[in-house]
């Protein structure tokens, strides 16, 4: 088999700074997929730069806001997903705790329905902030891949999650993984054979050269089979405070010459999906 490395540029859309600097890197050549968060005021516009680049981003099913970003409202306004005002808590326990399974599924369905009238026909959705993977509360992981079961889509679910979560999974959570990855085959849903990412804040990493030793390390572990490593971009000027600062090293991590040497120097083969 040969090793193949899906690299995603996550939250295209979630505001203009973080949708200049991915869409700079598509262009670059410096990732191979991107997800697209539809419901912000920046995801018109997004779309329409990667109708230009003829790039076909994934949905980013979005079911939460973030801090520091004015509040996003859900495109079916189902209630179990809103505060009161009608918008996206920037907190997933908040979602974890009320949402309902038929509001969950109604709004994936209106966020691709979103895509396809704006141009877009995604081959595979993945989950914003891991809402749908039950790390919050409730769990919609059967239900998210039943749908896309109906729609056709791969989905970000990894065979092998002992890369992602750090080492192996605590005993309740490494049985419903073993569930769902036994329910994606059942149901002819593609998945990663693994992914990575980075999950330290800055104060814990210390410096960008810590941050490129960290995915250097996790390139070099990369089992056979299509994995995908996805990364979060942006520039120095769209996201504020600690994330902003590990955001803006992702983005020079993408460009660092000795990134790209070290993905030479392992022969990994580069994709656009994991359906590879």
């Amino acid at each position: 088999m040969t090793r193949r490395l899906v690299i995603t540029a996550d939250d295209l859309g979630r505001e203009p700074g973080t949708t200049d600097v991915i869409v700079s890197l598509l262009a670059e050549g410096n990732v191979s997929a991107t997800t697209l968060i539809p419901i912000t005021p920046a995801a018109p516009e997004a779309a329409a730069r990667l109708r230009e680049l003829g790039v076909t981003p994934r949905l980013h099913v979005t079911l939460t806001s973030e801090h520091g970003l004015p509040r996003w409202r859900p495109l079916n306004a189902a209630t179990s997903l809103t505060d009161p005002d009608g918008t996206l808590s920037d907190d997933p326990f908040a979602l974890g705790a009320r949402g309902e399974t038929e509001d969950v599924v109604q709004e994936a369905d209106a966020q691709l329905r979103w895509m396809h009238d704006h141009g877009l026909t995604p081959d595979a959705a993945d989950s914003h902030a891991g809402t749908l993977y039950g790390l919050h509360g409730r769990s919609w992981l059967a239900a998210a891949l039943e749908w896309c079961a109906r729609h056709g889509l791969a989905f970000r679910l990894p065979r092998d999650a002992e890369p992602y979560m750090g080492g192996p999974l605590p005993p309740p959570l490494a049985q419903a993984h073993e569930q769902a990855v036994t329910l994606a085959d059942a149901l002819g849903v593609p998945i990663p054979q693994t992914i990575a990412t980075n999950r330290r804040p800055a104060h814990d990493l210390g410096s960008y050269e810590q941050l490129r030793e960290d995915y250097l390390r996790r390139l070099t572990a990369l089992p056979e089979g299509t994995s995908e490593l996805f990364l979060h971009p942006s520039g120095e000027d769209a996201v504020a405070g600690p994330d902003g600062i590990v955001r803006t090293w992702e983005t020079r991590l993408l460009r660092d010459p000795i990134w790209h040497k070290a993905l030479d120097s392992e022969a990994v083969e580069i994709v656009g999906d994991w359906r590879a």
